[in-house]
């Protein structure tokens, strides 16, 4: 691991990003109940999921409706088997089945290399240590 001094670490700056993910969160909460107040008010005003809007001084609430669809994968697969149209269907791996399968020894590591896709990402926590 490369250390340069242009990258040094203090004590001051897990103090200070301890402080502000604090804050960050305490702000997450407070931005969380009005979030839910506006959306009583539009839910009681003009009906739950309709877009909604509202001028008070010079500010504007604005409420958008976005919906998103998806197909119900197993409603959908039987309805595209029925019609004769598997082409429409489409195979993917069971990973807990392939787990299984590596456990009790009927597949091995080998047979599948090169079809694993590995992911790596970065997580920072700061967290105070109980001083006695």
């Amino acid at each position: 691991m490369k250390h340069d001094m242009d990258c040094l670490i203090t004590r001051d700056m897990l103090v200070h990003y301890d402080e502000l993910n604090r804050k960050k969160k305490e702000v997450e909460m407070q931005l969380e109940k009005l979030k839910k107040a506006f959306n009583q008010y539009f839910d009681t005003s003009v009906g739950e999921n309709v877009k909604g809007e509202i001028k008070i001084g010079d500010y504007h609430l604005l409420r958008q409706i976005r919906i998103s669809e998806k197909f119900d994968q197993d409603i959908t697969v039987k309805r595209l088997e029925e019609l004769n149209m598997q082409d429409l269907i489409k195979k993917k791996p069971d990973e807990v089945k392939i787990r299984s399968a590596l456990n009790l020894g009927l597949i091995k590591e080998q047979d599948l290399e090169g079809c694993i896709q590995k992911n790596a990402s970065q997580a920072i926590y700061v967290k105070q240590l109980n001083v006695k």
